[in-house]
């Protein structure tokens, strides 16, 4: 079977100094698109790498892949990683991970929210600020100040965290002007920050574990985990996997809160969900990543599965077997003739 690769590398983006330097935050290293790799073709997969630039659609067409693995952000919109799930769409080329309307979806923040909400989920008060002249009396302090439709943490400091009306006024206008896109501004809550991760099998999604972020050196009801934090995790911060408190009730709110959202959401194959402690000790919904990073390394997702006993081998082999299970599959000369018609 053929897997094509699509990704972006962070070499793709030039440097400029007019652009924030967390810009590229987001895109891949050669070392995740190697991994991958790695494990496809030692599973006797046939792959090769189609990346996600402007030649994505040639080197698609040119050698037609059974599925893709899709790991591509992106860019320049909101709707950026929808970009080539759309594609794929189009042409009816199966692909991993969700759909191009959950993609974009999910990644404006505000959005997501007002829809967990509906289903009665706690999320953390919030405002969206789209102009720097528009009033911000009505925001919540303390809050976290963040770009509405970034992922990775970017735009998110070490002093996102807001207390006065003047630090809130300073950090919306600095955000707003470095990446031209409005602003969430949420209420900070005090409480332990955690992270959900769900795998599928092709019919749905199990909750494979959750993930505290444990601050070293600070107190958890000042901690942010910004992208200084993700930058240097060894040193900031701890992460314990099925924490105590992982247990009873809380256990039970936190499973069926996910598994509500992802089913409403419609997300398939993998993702993870970002949830806070607010001061009643309730888990709060802050936002869903349905393309988290895949770093065998460095990233959250196969740190949390690695903790529960899936290795990083089992992870990629689970995702994309996930995906084949979705598809009906005949095989590649098919699909093929399918494109041929598509494209006259």
């Amino acid at each position: 079977m053929k897997v094509g690769l699509a990704y972006n590398l962070k070499h793709e983006l030039a440097n400029n100094p007019d652009l924030p330097d967390d810009i590229n935050e987001e895109f891949d290293c050669e070392e995740t698109v190697e991994a991958i790799e790695r494990v496809l073709n030692f599973a006797g997969y046939e792959v090769f790498r189609l990346g996600a630039g402007k030649d994505f659609v040639e080197l698609l067409l040119r050698n037609v892949p059974d599925i893709v693995f899709n790991i591509a952000e992106g860019f320049g919109s909101r709707s950026r990683e929808a970009h080539i799930p759309a594609i794929l769409e189009f042409y009816g080329i199966p692909f991993t991970g969700s759909d191009p309307l959950v993609l974009s979806l999910t990644l404006e923040k505000a959005l997501t929210k007002r829809i967990v909400s509906s289903l009665g989920v706690k999320t953390p008060q919030f405002m969206v600020i789209r102009d720097i002249k528009q009033s911000l009396n009505d925001c919540p302090l303390p809050a976290v100040v963040k770009p509405l439709y970034e992922g990775s943490s970017m735009g998110i400091r070490l002093g996102s965290k807001v207390d006065t009306p003047e630090e809130l006024e300073k950090k919306v206008r600095q955000i707003i002007q470095a990446y031209k896109e409005p602003v969430l501004v949420e209420k900070f809550l005090p409480g332990s920050e955690f992270t959900v991760g769900v795998l599928g099998d092709g019919r749905g999604l199990e909750l494979i574990g959750v993930m505290e972020i444990v601050p070293k050196g600070m107190k958890v009801s000042e901690f942010l985990y910004s992208i200084e934090v993700k930058r240097n995790w060894r040193q900031m911060v701890e992460y314990v996997v099925n924490p105590h408190w992982f247990s009873g009730r809380i256990k039970d709110r936190i499973k069926s809160d996910v598994l509500k959202i992802a089913e409403t959401l419609g997300i398939v194959d993998f993702a993870r969900f970002d949830f806070r402690f607010d001061e009643n000790g309730e888990p709060n919904f802050l936002e869903v990543n349905p393309l988290p990073g895949l770093n065998p390394i460095q990233s959250d997702f196969p740190m949390l599965a690695r903790a529960v006993g899936i290795n990083y081998d089992e992870l990629i082999i689970r995702i994309i077997e996930s995906a084949r299970k979705r598809y009906v599959f005949e095989n590649s000369d098919s699909i093929q003739q399918g494109l041929k018609k598509s494209v006259g």
